[in-house]
């Protein structure tokens, strides 16, 4: 097949997104795919006398999302991003950007973040008729807003911790709260996501928070263990459970090696893994998801259990959870790839 691996962009998830889209090329590639790899925002210039040759373009073996480098803890220069845009960067897709997926079988999204996960491609690439691998508009859109996400939980009895939402200019304190989780309603990779204790580390996690969105979610802080279950076309994969060596499981131990232990099969009971699995297929249908997601968890020292929200487009990186989860089952980087892909083809 043809396939456009679609990664970058301008989020604060950028580099992630460009460590997952060179993964997903490079597996589509060994697998026999005519591969590229592009970058949403910077595209690809082309000669106007070669605009009537886009078809080639797959016959290259190249990509052209740069060089990738390594994923550090701080967040990615947007605006040193933007500034390569000839163009000025009017329209969010780069140069050919559309062309091209238009010209391929399917564009593997390997996006992160702002206008990656938050339903916009997708819904633009509907109304083009480009099909691509995850979910759909809709349920991308309610997946990205945390405040909806967790009133769909309550509403379908999946257990979440309690919380609200705040807008900037509103940055009133409940009492109570303490500790809390202040984090931006429509943020990912916990960026912009701090632990208050206090009054005054409250008012810090809300200007920090509200850096990236101008609503935040504000939640009761739940000590206990970190989980995260993957869902492909309804179906659960193996829990797999993360511990930070240090702190809570903010951007660096997400992504720098050796920050956290993964442990997959996650050491639980047969009836816990069950029930937290069924709450991952049940956030899944709540939230309208389709191909695969990955749902993400707190339990307690109760053994209760806590849904914090759904990722509609996980990692791809050497660290990320969902492959491990697929490869705890025997499935490995390359036939993940595969099983995404027959997702879209067939949907």
């Amino acid at each position: 097949m043809k396939i456009v691996v679609l990664a970058g962009g301008i989020s604060t998830e950028r580099d992630v997104s460009l460590s997952s889209g060179t993964m997903i090329y490079r597996a589509l590639k060994e697998r026999g795919h005519k591969t590229v790899l592009l970058d949403v925002y910077l595209g690809y210039e082309i000669e106007k006398q070669q605009r009537d040759q886009i078809e080639e373009i797959f016959e290259k073996d190249k990509d052209w999302a740069g060089e990738i480098g390594t994923i550090t803890d701080k967040n990615p220069d947007i605006d040193q991003i933007k500034a390569m845009r000839k163009d000025g960067g009017k329209s969010f897709f780069g140069p050919n950007v559309l062309p091209i997926c238009q010209a391929a079988d399917v564009v593997f999204m390997a996006l992160h973040g702002e206008n990656g996960e938050n339903g916009k491609i997708q819904a633009c690439f509907d109304l083009m008729g480009i099909t691509y691998t995850g979910t759909d508009y809709a349920s991308s859109a309610l997946s990205m807003d945390k405040g909806l996400s967790k009133e769909l939980f309550t509403y379908y009895d999946i257990p979440t911790p309690f919380g609200f939402r705040l807008s900037k200019g509103s940055m009133q304190e409940r009492e109570g709260m303490f500790p809390c989780i202040v984090k931006a309603c429509r943020g990912g990779s916990s960026v912009g996501v701090s632990i208050a204790w206090s009054s005054k580390e409250y008012a810090q996690a809300l200007e920090e928070a509200f850096k990236y969105d101008d609503e935040v979610i504000v939640e009761q802080y739940i000590e206990g263990r970190e989980f995260s279950v993957g869902v492909m076309d309804g179906r659960a994969l193996p829990v797999i459970e993360i511990a930070p060596i240090q702190g809570f499981y903010d951007y660096k131990n997400k992504y720098q090696p050796g920050s956290a232990i993964e442990t997959c099969p996650a050491e639980l009971s047969p009836e816990k893994t069950r029930e937290m699995q069924d709450y991952a297929k049940k956030a899944f249908a709540a939230l309208r998801l389709k191909s695969y997601a990955r749902m993400d968890f707190m339990m307690n020292d109760k053994g209760e259990i806590f849904c914090l929200e759904a990722n509609t487009l996980p990692g791809m990186t050497p660290t990320s959870l969902l492959p491990q989860e697929a490869a705890a089952q025997g499935m490995n980087f390359g036939e993940l790839c595969e099983k995404i892909l027959e997702f879209a083809v067939n949907a």
